[in-house]
C-alpha cells in the first residue's frame, strides 16, 4: 500500500519482481491511496488496511499477513504461520528481544510463558519497570498475522470510532488483548536460539546505520547468501572499475570496506566505508568516507565527503568539503542529530 510519490517505488518493485508468474497465482499489486471510503488520505496503519479491505474481500484468504515497509530483516513467514495455527491464535505478532534500555524506541509487549500477549505499551518510558523479562523486553516488529474474519470485524468497528487514531499498535491490538487470542512469535534462529537481524529504518539515522551494517566484514544482513537471494532491479550499466595508480602520488583509484555498484568509476579517488549506488563517479584526488551516494552522483577533483547521504544526480564541485564542518553544512543542508549530512536529489551545489 502506497500513499505519496510512489511512482519510483512501484516501478522498482514491478521490474525487480517480474519473475512472478500470474498463471500460477503469483503477483504483487501496488495499491495507491484511492480515497475509496471517504475523501481523506490514510489516517493510520489500520485505516490504510480498512480503506483497501475490498482487495482482501475479493481474494477471500483465510489469513492476512501485514508488514511494514520500513523494516529490514529476513524471515521465513511459514514458521510464523505454523506458530499462529498451532496456537489457534486470532492475531500473532512478530516480536524481537531488545535491551531494556532501548525499550522506549519500540512498542513493547508483555508476554507470558505460553507466548500469549498480555499487554502492549507503545514506546514506554516510566512504565518499563513494570514489564517482566529481565534485561530484555519483547519489541513489536510491526508484523501481524490476522484471521481474516477477525480483522474485517475489528477494522469495521474501529472505523466508526471518531476518537480512534486508527493505528494497530495504539487502538486495534489493545482492544483485541481483552477479547481475542493474541500471541507473540519470537524472531530467533530455531537452531541456535540467537537473535536475528531486524532494523527499523523509519529515521534517517537508522537508515544510515542499516547501510553501514552491510559493509561490515561479516555483515549481520548477508546480501551474498546464494540460498536466500535478494531480488532487486538495476539499470544495465557496465561493471564497476577503478583506474589510476600513480606512484608517489595521491592519485590512486581505490575502495576499501565498501559496496561498489555497477557503472561506478573510481577515477583516481579514494572510497572508504561507503556505499556507491550505480553510475557514481569519484574523480581524481577526491575522498569519500562513511557515506551513501545514490545513482548518478559525481564527486569532483579534490572534493571531500564524509558521513553524508547524497541523493541522485548531484554534482559535488571540485575542492568542496561536506561533512567536515557541520556548522556550515547546516546552513545549506539537512543535518541529523547524529551528524549525518543529507543532500537532496538534483541539488545544485
Amino acid at each position: 500500500l502506497t500513499q505519496y510519490k510512489s511512482y519510483s517505488l512501484t516501478r522498482h518493485i514491478s521490474r525487480g519482481w517480474n519473475v512472478l508468474n500470474s498463471e500460477l497465482g503469483e503477483y504483487i499489486d501496488a495499491i495507491p491511496a484511492q480515497q475509496r471510503v471517504d475523501d481523506q488520505w490514510y489516517k493510520g496503519t489500520a485505516d490504510s488496511i480498512y480503506q483497501n479491505i475490498y482487495a482482501i474481500e475479493d481474494e477471500k484468504p483465510e489469513y492476512v499477513l501485514i508488514l511494514a515497509g520500513d523494516h529490514i530483516y529476513k524471515m521465513d513467514y511459514r514458521q510464523m504461520f505454523d506458530f499462529h495455527k498451532e496456537n489457534k491464535a486470532d492475531l500473532t505478532m512478530g516480536v524481537i528481544e531488545v535491551p531494556k534500555e532501548k525499550a522506549g524506541e519500540f512498542g513493547v509487549c508483555e508476554v507470558d510463558k505460553n507466548s500469549r500477549v498480555k499487554g502492549l505499551i507503545e514506546k514506554p518510558k516510566k512504565q518499563i519497570e513494570n514489564i517482566s523479562g529481565g534485561k530484555f523486553v519483547y519489541a513489536s516488529m510491526g508484523i501481524y498475522i490476522f484471521n481474516t474474519d477477525i480483522l474485517e470485524k475489528i477494522l469495521e468497528k474501529d472505523s466508526k470510532d471518531e476518537k480512534s487514531s486508527h493505528d494497530f499498535a495504539k487502538n486495534i491490538i489493545p482492544i483485541m488483548l481483552s477479547s481475542s487470542n493474541v500471541y507473540a512469535f519470537n524472531f530467533k534462529d530455531a537452531e541456535s536460539s540467537q537473535l536475528k537481524y531486524w532494523k527499523d529504518v523509519g529515521s534517517i539515522d537508522a537508515y544510515f546505520e542499516a547501510n553501514m551494517d552491510l559493509i561490515q566484514v561479516v555483515p549481520p544482513m548477508n546480501l551474498y547468501d546464494k540460498k536466500w537471494p535478494f531480488r532487486t532491479y538495476q539499470e544495465q550499466y557496465g561493471p564497476a572499475k577503478s583506474v589510476w595508480a600513480e606512484e608517489d602520488s595521491d592519485r590512486i583509484g581505490m575502495a576499501l570496506n565498501s559496496i561498489i555498484s555497477n557503472g561506478c568509476i573510481i577515477s583516481g579517488g579514494k572510497v572508504k566505508s561507503s556505499i556507491l549506488s550505480p553510475d557514481v563517479r569519484i574523480n581524481s584526488f577526491s575522498e569519500v568516507s562513511d557515506s551513501i551516494l545514490m545513482e548518478g552522483v559525481d564527486v569532483g577533483r579534490y572534493a571531500k565527503v564524509r558521513r553524508t547521504i547524497i541523493d541522485k544526480n548531484v554534482n559535488v564541485p571540485q575542492k568542496m568539503e561536506i561533512g567536515y564542518n557541520l556548522k556550515e553544512d547546516k546552513k545549506r543542508f539537512t543535518v541529523t542529530e547524529s551528524g549525518i549530512v543529507v543532500i537532496p536529489k538534483g541539488m545544485v551545489l
